[in-house]
This record gives C-alpha cells, structure tokens and sequence, in this order.
C-alpha cells in the first residue's frame, strides 16, 4: 500500500458485518445490485470504491489493486449509479439546454409585432445551439461514468461492499454476488 498515506481517524467502524466483492465487468456487477436491491438490500448499505481522484486524495498517488482496498476501511467508497440514471442525467442535460434556448428566442420574438412563423423559426434556431452544447455535456456525463468503471477494471476490478445485519442475510448477500460472476467474496466483522 501508499507510505504516503495520511493519518486520519475520521473513519468510524461500525459492528455490522460487511460482505465484498471484485467484479471482472460493469454488466455483472449490475446486475449484482439489481439482484441484491430486489431482494431487500438497501442502496445505503450498498457502496462501491470511490473514484480516482478521491483515492488519490486519501491513499497518495501510489498504484492500487482492487485486492488491495477490499478489506481496507480506510477506503473510500461511493454510491452506485446505474446506467439508466446516467441516461435520465443526459436526457435532462441535453434537454434542458434545448428547453432554455427555445425559451429565450421564444421570449425574443414574441412580441405583437411578430408572426407565428417568424416565433417558430427563432425557437428552432435558438433551441437547435443550445440542444448541441447540452448534447456535449451529456455525452461527457456519459464518458466520465464509463472512465470510473474502466479504470475500476484496469485496477483488478470494481469493488463492491454490502453490509448485512445478520447471518441470513450475509449467506444471501455472498449467494447473489457469486451467482454474478464475483471472484473474491467474503465477509469481513466490520463495516465503514
């Protein structure tokens, strides 16, 4: 691990079991979680490791393996988001964008004096600018979201951390992460 490693004790432990997974690919992984979800997990006790500028920030610059943090507290984990809400994400962007420049032209060129067509014409060409610079920012949305789980996967894979409360749960927790394609489950005493 990092000898740069800073000294923090701002990390609590809690007395809830944790189970941990490495999952060769994103598609397994979700559907991991899809699984885990529908059969009662909540999405609070499901984390994944954070991305890799906050690894860096928390653990210095030195290279890591996924084997490496997956029974380390110290870190840092991130919430799970799916690919449908990355696409709901670019839809409001790219749509949003369009919806503000059609508003603005509409605004423009509603007035008495201007005809429905000269109104229309100026929503077309004001939303049509605005829909390519939100469709750009969706687009990076949708490339930054594939980034974190590729240099996941260049690190030995993405890591993922399930608490369970008690035994029953643990057994279906480790049952649901083998069944998709999990490599390295097992269950540490402790949580974060």
């Amino acid at each position: 691990m990092s000898e740069t490693r800073a000294k923090d004790d701002r990390t609590t432990y809690i007395d809830v079991p944790e189970a941990v997974d490495v999952f060769e690919t994103f598609d397994d992984l979700q559907g991991a979680f899809y699984d885990l979800r529908m059969f009662g997990f909540s999405r609070y006790d499901i984390s994944l490791l954070a991305r890799q500028e906050v690894l860096e920030e928390t653990l210095g610059k030195a290279y890591w393996r996924a084997t490496d943090l997956e029974d380390d507290p110290d870190a840092p984990r991130a919430a799970f988001v799916s690919e449908e809400a990355i696409g709901e994400l670019q839809g409001a962007i790219a749509g949003g964008f369009f919806f503000l420049g059609s508003f603005i032209a509409l605004t423009a060129m509603l007035t008495l004096a201007s005809t429905l067509a000269a109104s229309i014409a100026a929503i077309a060409i004001g939303g049509s600018p605005a829909a390519v610079i939100g469709t750009l920012l969706a687009r990076r949305v949708g490339k930054h979201h594939k980034d974190y789980y590729a240099k996941q996967i260049e690190h030995g894979g993405i890591l993922l951390w399930v608490r369970v409360r008690d035994k029953e749960r643990e057994k279906l927790a480790v049952k649901i992460m083998k069944g998709h394609s999990g490599r390295d489950v097992h269950v540490h005493s402790w949580s974060t």
